[in-house]
């Protein structure tokens, strides 16, 4: 039987197997579906735990004599094989089909491994994971569904969190789960009332860099170069990650754009109107899939998926939106 991350749930819910590989390369996920099993072995009695690291050969003869050693008074129990690899080798081969053939009863397998590649997916001992028990793929969540895995989780946390403010923590996290995982604790202690905004997630960065981050927002929705490169320029020299600058960059071109087409954005506030007011006078001039584009590729360039300089890409997006670039061209960011 093959089980994802989300179905396993289900399938405790309604039945517990003698044995359960989980492999993948997502830590939180990971520890998270191994967590599931041990408790519902608990609950259906396997009250002792074994676990053993294999990272060589010999290791397995360890796991071996610990099977053959179980006395007709021994409690239930989980074993757990950790493998540093997800080959186990001819030995651990040999081994686990043994052990998952013989059906002890009162012995749970619970074998956690890395991803499995394609060769090692087809090995005997997989498939007899598959015949006895089941085998619990992890994959990783991509940028495309994170805002989505995002939502589900502050649903667990009974947090109520806007889509500005799931897209920004995933913009500060960038894909790693453990981190959001981390975050999203933390705003469960933060958040008044359990609604997470952008400034519910902005709490945990320092006072300067959340008042300069939220003031380029209004700089560049009035068309202030000047002053958006400055305030640029001091986030840089603060160390403030550029993710919550490009965040900032990208809210205030979907709030223009929002704002052209007769909608109501988020920033349409008392505070935002003058600068967004003024920022719809020039926006027909503004190649809004142009500046989509551009931000894209900062955010590849952050990411390390493509070569260039983040921020001085930034700059030039900053002088773009405020509709006067650079007369050379180029503007540099330089740290203060």
């Amino acid at each position: 039987m093959k089980l994802t991350s989300d179905s396993l749930a289900t399938h405790l819910g309604e039945r517990l197997l003698p044995a359960y590989l989980v492999s993948g390369d997502e830590p939180l996920l990971a520890a998270e579906a191994a967590d599931a099993v041990r408790a519902r072995a608990r609950g259906a009695g396997f009250t002792e735990r074994e676990v053993h690291f294999i990272e060589r050969a010999a290791d397995w003869d360890e796991v071996r004599a610990s099977a053959a050693n179980l006395s007709l008074f021994a409690a239930r129990r989980v074993v757990e094989i950790r493998l540093a690899s997800g080959r186990p080798g001819t030995a651990g081969n040999a081994t686990l089909i043994a052990l998952l053939e013989a059906r002890d009863p009162d012995t749970l397998f619970l074998i956690l491994t890395p991803r499995l590649d394609r060769d090692a997916q087809g090995a005997d001992w997989v498939r007899s994971v598959e015949a006895h028990g089941a085998w619990v793929q992890i994959w990783p969540v991509d940028s495309h569904r994170l805002v989505a895995w995002l939502k589900g989780r502050c649903r667990r946390l009974k947090l109520e969190a806007s889509d500005e403010a799931l897209e920004l923590l995933a913009a500060r996290t960038e894909g790693n789960l453990l981190a959001a995982h981390q975050e999203l604790t933390q705003l469960a202690l933060l958040a008044p009332a359990g609604r997470v905004t952008p400034d519910t997630v902005l709490a945990g960065v320092a006072d300067s860099a959340r008042f300069d981050v939220f003031g380029l927002g209004e700089a560049l929705l009035k068309g202030e170069a000047a002053r958006a490169l400055r305030v640029l320029a001091g986030l840089r020299a603060e160390g403030t990650e550029p993710t919550l600058v490009l965040w900032a960059l990208s809210r205030a071109l979907r709030d223009v754009w929002s704002a052209r087409g007769g909608d109501r954005p988020p920033a349409w506030q008392q505070r935002h109107r003058a600068a967004l007011e003024q920022a719809l006078r020039r926006a027909s001039r503004l190649p809004f899939a142009a500046l989509a584009r551009r931000a894209a590729r900062v955010d590849r360039m952050i990411k390390g998926r493509v070569a260039g300089d983040a921020w001085d890409e930034l700059a030039l997006l900053v002088a773009d939106i405020c509709g006067q670039p650079p007369a050379s061209g180029r503007t540099r960011v330089r740290a203060m």
